[in-house]
């Protein structure tokens, strides 16, 4: 049998190496060209970050905050999904929705229950900052986020997000998650790493009703933290009941009053009294769209005066309820699907026009006046 020349096994390696070449680029190919690729669905004319941000940072732009923030909830998604589907380092589509920010992921939160990914902290990076010369973070830009994806509906991890989501329909309530205490350790760890004026927590759609929830129990102990809540939760059992409850209370003291009165000192007595907090109050921004009917209801204005003169119930919680305040920012673009006005992608969109609600809004007022009074212990 002869033997090969070294031009025919020169061949064969170049051959071999083109094949290689070929399946790598399109591995690449399928990576840029996937539907949550940043370069495919991300945000687009996004400025990125350079030395002239140390003269007008961008993160005051109240636009590209809310783009950047939405976006690192976007990457906690990828994130789950990047596990599930066995990606690794280098085909991830995760590293994309945050690496353009100057940010870097420093931890995950791993729901105990199922081992998936619903949380994770972005670290403002110095290092790649430095790179294009940005030596200072901006002002504006927070030291930490805190972001919080919401229900992911995938094998892996729709039986746990269901049931949160169902804990939440029930009771408004999401404490007896071990999500909310994971969610809470950490936002606490990152506070006292670099102060709560630089820490930021967000969340959509369940991960927003999380995001609310730890934000009010950390802002109970004094400790206020930026709060950006996309597409929140606002549909209840609870509240539901609640409501009755308390339309079946304004009937019975319609009643009373007619009634012939005892003892006006016992009536006296009963008044709550309150005690107000400091001057600093907590101020979540909520992001909801009118065409979501898992948010919308944020929307329901506040009673006016002359309603509340006429509802005996509200006398007691009407200093309270001025305390109470968000930044709620309504998405109106009429008639819409629910995947479209629920999901994460509007609130980066390049038609997006937002509207600030100027009335108060009657179910923040609830869900906040407990910040700001408590009752007086008894004599």
């Amino acid at each position: 049998m002869s033997k090969r020349s070294a031009q025919e096994m020169n061949n064969e390696n170049l051959q071999v190496l083109e094949v290689v070449n070929c399946e790598s680029g399109g591995e690449l190919e399928r990576q840029s060209a996937h539907p949550y690729a940043f370069q495919v669905s991300g945000p687009r004319n996004v400025p990125s970050i350079n030395w002239k941000d140390l003269i007008n940072s961008s993160w005051k732009n109240s636009n590209y905050r809310r783009t950047v923030i939405a976006c690192f909830i976007q990457a906690v998604y990828l994130l789950e999904l990047d596990r599930q589907e066995n990606r690794t380092k280098e085909n991830a589509l995760a590293p994309n929705w945050w690496i353009p920010f100057k940010y870097k992921c420093v931890d995950t939160l791993i729901d105990q229950r199922d081992g998936s990914t619903f949380g994770a902290v972005f670290e403002w990076d110095r290092s790649a900052a430095l790179s294009d010369f940005v030596l200072l973070r901006p002002s504006g830009a927070p030291r930490a986020v805190l972001a919080l994806r919401g229900t992911l509906l995938k094998s892996t991890t729709i039986r746990r997000d269901i049931e949160d989501d169902l804990r939440f329909l029930t009771w408004e309530s999401l404490k007896g998650s071990c999500r909310f205490s994971s969610t809470l350790d950490a936002l606490k760890s990152i506070s006292e790493k670099y102060g709560s004026s630089n820490v930021c927590i967000a969340g959509h759609s369940l991960g927003a009703g999380f995001a609310l929830q730890v934000g009010k129990a950390l802002a109970k102990e004094g400790i206020l933290v930026d709060t950006h809540l996309f597409n929140p939760p606002s549909v209840s059992l609870a509240s539901s009941l609640r409501g009755v409850g308390e339309k079946a209370v304004i009937v019975w003291k319609k009643l009373r009053s007619m009634l012939p009165s005892g003892d006006n000192d016992s009536n006296n007595n009963n008044e709550a009294k309150s005690i107000k907090l400091g001057s600093k109050r907590w101020i979540p921004h909520l992001y909801v769209n009118n065409s979501d009917y898992i948010c919308c209801r944020y929307t329901d204005p506040e009673k006016n005066e002359a309603e509340k003169e006429n509802d005996e119930t509200s006398v007691t919680s009407a200093t309270p309820m001025e305390q109470c305040e968000a930044k709620l920012f309504v998405f109106s673009k009429g008639k819409q699907k629910f995947l479209e006005a629920h999901g994460l992608e509007q609130w980066w969109s390049e038609e997006l026009e937002l509207q600030k609600a100027l009335h108060g809004s009657k179910l923040i007022s609830r869900q906040l006046k407990s910040l700001y009074t408590v009752p007086t212990p008894p004599a």
